[in-house]
């Protein structure tokens, strides 16, 4: 290795950016502008959890809490490129046939399909950037020429499964995210407080345009099979384009979806990191130290798998689900937090494996030798090498928990409403599948299962790109752990 390499080396990230401040700063200008034109959309993604409500059951937060959410509703409330209120596709007929309120006078259909594109166009953008700051990052700064990591990410770019999967997530995101805007109506004018606000709209029978409350539209736009129906793709008797129908309250079906996701992602996110945290320390905790302690992680994590999960979280939500935590997110936050609880030993399980491995290695009991605390070499030298596992069997568990929830809104002990979840809407439906309001069940179903099958083949491409003998079904031994961990 030359000098120079040595000495860059030897250099932290911040002093090689110093040395080369031009390419990472026109990269972080491009980020601050995309960050910028759609910054309200993304900070309004974190304040739909009802932090307000924890808060508040914490007394002694609420003085340093309230100027903190006065704050974050102001952040939430910025204006963004995408934002409804520019692409309004919310209006109505007018006798000569034209349509009035809307974006450019275009149909609410055409407005809707446009706002979506951009929406996705964005988000597109916006993830390339971020690959170019990778890219920017790998050229101009990092010190090793070559990296485990390139290996991976080389894979995972090559494997056709994995990438579905990648799409498929990508687009689940995108739809909890930008759910205000990608809705053709709001939540709260068409599912939560329906009977609060009003529409204008062209009364066929008089040719006149007439005013109604979206309660009374929801009742007379509902899809009941015989009885009634708007299906997919169609306007309702008000003037209101409908992606995927209405329910048999006469809401929106897409507006439902997209909300819905928010809270899938939600309970799939929180509970995945909570259960990681505690498999991850109990993972390196067995593995440094052995002996007892690993035997006690054994008796806890298998006293917990022994009982069946189902029947456990059933109980423990129909117990808790009247406490102040079940109120939270209207429960969300509540499962979400059994679901960690429940499914950490299945993570500690898959990741012991990979941390015994390592523990064994020779660099363990050098930094032993040299004193090294034992937090530090958990920290440094083991985790890195096991979270290549970790992440492949999460995503592979984060499908199951949304399939989960749905399965428990679908029986009565999931979300509670008014709050939109992908499970009511299959359980609300079941009674007209054979009838022309098919679309009820279908549809939320159909997505349920997308995205379940989605977030397992991002972990078999995951897996794939950590392990490449996975597919031959060779034991890489350490070595894979050390794939999965390393990179600069």
């Amino acid at each position: 290795m030359s000098t120079n390499s040595a000495i860059r080396e030897e250099k932290s990230l911040r002093e090689r950016i110093a040395d080369n401040p031009r390419p990472a700063a026109l990269w972080f200008a491009g980020f601050l502008v995309l960050l910028a034109l759609e910054f309200g959309a993304l900070w309004g993604m974190i304040m739909a959890v009802p932090w307000a409500t924890f808060v508040n059951k914490l007394a002694f937060l609420k003085p340093i809490a309230a100027p903190f959410a006065t704050f974050g509703d102001a952040l939430a409330n910025l204006p963004t490129l995408l934002t409804r209120d520019i692409f309004d596709n919310t209006g109505w007929q007018s006798p000569s046939g034209g349509w009035k309120g809307t974006f450019l006078g275009l149909s609410p259909a055409v407005v809707w399909a446009i706002r979506v594109v951009l929406i996705y166009a964005y988000t597109l953008g916006f993830l390339y950037w971020v690959w170019r700051g990778y890219l920017t990052f790998r050229e101009h700064y990092r010190y090793a020429d070559w990296t485990p990591r390139d290996d991976m990410i080389s894979r995972f770019r090559h494997n056709t499964w994995g990438l579905f999967g990648f799409i498929v997530v990508f687009m689940f995101v995108v739809m909890a995210i930008f759910a205000p805007s990608l809705g053709t109506t709001t939540v709260e004018h068409n599912i939560q407080n329906p009977f609060s606000y009003k529409i204008h709209y062209l009364d066929k029978d008089t040719g006149q345009v007439k005013e109604t409350l979206i309660g009374d539209a929801n009742f007379g736009s509902r899809s009941r099979g015989d009885s009634g129906n708007v299906g997919p793709m169609t306007y309702d008797d008000y003037g209101r384009f409908h992606p995927f129908g209405t329910l048999p309250t006469g809401k929106d079906l897409f507006t439902f979806m997209m909300h819905g996701a928010r809270i899938s992602l939600f309970i799939g996110l929180t509970s995945i990191v909570v259960s990681g945290l505690i498999a991850t320390s109990f993972a390196l905790l067995t593995a440094y130290y052995k002996g007892l302690v690993d035997l006690a992680g054994v008796i806890i994590g298998d006293s917990i798998m022994s009982i069946p999960r189902l029947l456990l979280l059933l109980l423990l939500s129909y117990v808790l689900r009247g406490t102040w935590l079940g109120q939270i997110y209207n429960g969300a936050l509540l499962f979400a937090l059994l679901f960690a609880a429940t499914g950490w030993p299945f993570l500690w399980r898959a990741v012991r494996g990979p941390a015994m491995q390592v523990s064994e290695q020779e660099w363990i009991d050098a930094a032993k030798s040299f004193g090294q605390s034992p937090v530090t070499t958990m920290k440094k030298h083991m985790a890195p090498y096991i979270l290549g596992y970790l992440l492949v069997y999460s995503s592979m568990t984060l499908g199951g928990i949304i399939i989960s929830v749905a399965a428990l809104t679908f029986l009565g002990l999931g979300i509670t409403a008014p709050t939109p979840e992908w499970g009511r809407a299959v359980d609300v439906g079941q009674a007209y599948t054979t009838t022309a309001s098919w679309h009820i069940s279908f549809i939320p179903g159909v997505l349920i299962v997308l995205i379940v099958t989605a977030f397992n083949a991002l972990g078999d491409g995951i897996r794939d790109a950590v392990d490449p003998q996975s597919e031959t079904g060779d034991d890489g031994g350490a070595e894979v752990a050390a794939t999965g961990g390393s990179g600069a």
